[in-house]
């Protein structure tokens, strides 16, 4: 590989200024020796996300896609690998021969999360908090961990009912819950292995007192941070992981992608504040 070639990534989201992806992008182009390799943040909606995207030139060799842009970047997509196709999203957008290739390496996100939060047997049930875009990686996370039981706390009946959808591909008994602060919804996180939370910080305060019933909980945010339910769940004697641990294992496998190299995962982790041990 030459080192000195330029090649340019970036992430497209809206709004996108508090994203930690270019600091863990280009600490890992550092450390891989890519000092031609430059990656940037530019706002962008899912109606641009096409044009921005078709414009670029040969130099691009990637994007990392955060909200709102992730249907749009699977419809983007010439090819699209197997997850991205059943979760319905897509993060990471890769030039290949054959055009630009999505994936949705947030499951991987949820995965390494899993991994921290210290399971003694492997989990089997779990509250998801939210059925949004975010939710979905998160359920595939979840049922490749083990997980066979979801309580889905949910406002919107319409997507809860993707989200159940994708639970029955999945092999996952799933059902929704009303998204309120109820005797209901304690009951269930007192009962699960994890809770994963994909719901905005301010939104997701009204369940904090609920919530912090659960051992473990996932919250996606990670600003401002920490949100309502992760002090709640900490302040009860529960383990917290946030959603810098779930950016920084998604982002391991985008650099790999990008660069064709095996991710430094302890550069990428000391950028973000994160011990890799």
């Amino acid at each position: 590989m030459n080192n000195r070639l330029v090649r340019r990534a970036a992430v497209l989201g809206s709004p996108i200024g508090h994203s930690r992806s270019p600091a863990l992008h280009r600490a890992a182009y550092a450390a891989l020796g890519l000092e031609g390799w430059t990656y940037d943040a530019f706002e962008t909606t899912g109606g641009q996300l096409a044009d921005r995207v078709g414009g670029v030139g040969p130099e691009w060799v990637g994007f990392s896609v955060t909200m709102p842009c992730k249907s749009a970047a699977l419809a983007f997509a010439d090819s699209a690998t197997p997850r991205a196709t059943l979760i319905g999203s897509a993060n990471t957008l890769v030039r290949s021969g054959d055009g630009w290739r999505a994936d949705c390496t947030d499951v991987d996100g949820v995965t390494g999360a899993l991994a921290e939060v210290g399971f003694v047997e492997p989990p089997n049930r779990a509250v998801l908090i939210g059925a949004g875009g975010t939710a979905r990686p998160a359920l595939a996370a979840l049922a490749e961990s083990g997980v066979r039981d979801v309580a889905v706390v949910a406002r919107d009946a319409a997507r809860a009912a993707g989200l159940l959808s994708l639970a029955d591909r999945l092999s996952v008994n799933a059902r929704v819950i009303d998204f309120a602060p109820t005797d209901g919804l304690r009951a269930e996180c007192a009962a699960a292995d994890v809770t994963v939370s994909t719901v905005p910080a301010g939104a997701a305060a009204v369940l904090a007192l609920q919530v912090a019933a659960s051992a473990r909980l996932i919250d996606v945010i990670y600003d401002p941070w920490p949100t309502p339910l992760a002090t709640a769940v900490a302040d009860a004697g529960g383990v917290v992981v946030g959603g810098l641990v779930m950016l920084l294992n998604q982002a391991y496998s985008q650099v790999e992608q990008f660069t064709g190299s095996p991710a430094p995962k302890a550069a990428m982790a000391a950028a973000v504040g994160i011990d890799a041990d």
